[in-house]
């Protein structure tokens, strides 16, 4: 299934005919940017929305003297910037990780499909209700959280995002993220969050092998944490509102 689709029915009920109006605007204009590529950068002025079919990517702001702070992570079945046609310059930029595939959907098509698609546009407001979530807890995590935390909070909220959209095999996921581009999430050096991965693996909480991570004990790791995965809005409470 279309990682867009199998992602907005965790917040509503679809018809099928929604889901073909969401599949036509995730062919109808696809591109594909190599790794480590930017997609869109800080000063750009801002066109389209981006529905991410394949990938991984990033959003991130640079500091002048090259510093980045990674803002947001972004995975198959991710919408970037809903509202972005109000913005006269971008005020950040959004990057590639992996090989990365998505859909531009300009602003004219995206109205349409708001305008005749009440559900889908249901799901889309939940859909920036969870995203400001995550941008609070990611605030939580910066300010109160421990490395350890840190790190493991971050792990809990990536795996589940992809076990949601499944994208997730058993306990086991794809983890393209390098550890510099973990230290540019967290807050700490490179050092730091090597030696905090070390302390998940000896807890036997994690494997992180090969780009390949293995929870093995996400009980154990979101009792660490202290994760409480209510703000990922995984209950499908949009599946029973109803919208005309």
């Amino acid at each position: 299934m279309n990682p867009v689709v199998r992602k907005l029915e965790l917040y509503t009920r679809l018809s099928a005919d929604d889901k073909a109006a969401l599949e036509r605007l995730a062919t109808a204009r696809v591109r594909q940017f190599g790794s480590r590529e930017d997609i869109v950068r800080e000063g750009d002025t801002p066109k389209d929305v981006f529905m991410f079919l394949s990938g991984w990517a990033c959003r991130y702001k640079q500091l002048e003297d090259g510093r980045r702070q990674i803002i947001a992570f972004f995975l198959p079945g991710d919408l970037c910037d809903l509202n972005v046609f109000i913005l006269r310059e971008m005020d950040h930029s959004v990057s590639a990780i992996t090989p990365v595939t998505l859909a531009e959907v300009s602003r004219e098509t995206f109205d349409e499909t708001l305008l005749n698609r009440a559900r889908v546009t249901q799901a889309l407001w939940w859909e920036s209700l969870v995203n400001a979530a995550v941008q609070r807890e990611w605030t939580v995590n910066l300010g109160q959280r421990t490395a350890a935390e840190r790190i493991a909070h971050l792990i809990c909220e990536l795996f589940l995002r992809l076990h949601s959209v499944g994208l997730a095999r058993s306990n086991t996921c794809d983890w393209p993220i390098t550890q510099i581009e973990l230290a540019d999430t967290t807050g700490m050096s490179s050092v730091h969050v090597s030696r905090t991965i070390n302390e998940l693996r000896n807890l036997g909480l994690i494997v992180l092998r090969d780009r390949q991570l293995t929870v093995s004990d996400l009980p154990g790791l979101m009792r660490l944490a202290m994760f409480n995965a209510n703000y990922l809005h995984l209950q499908h409470e949009g599946a029973y509102l109803d919208v005309n």
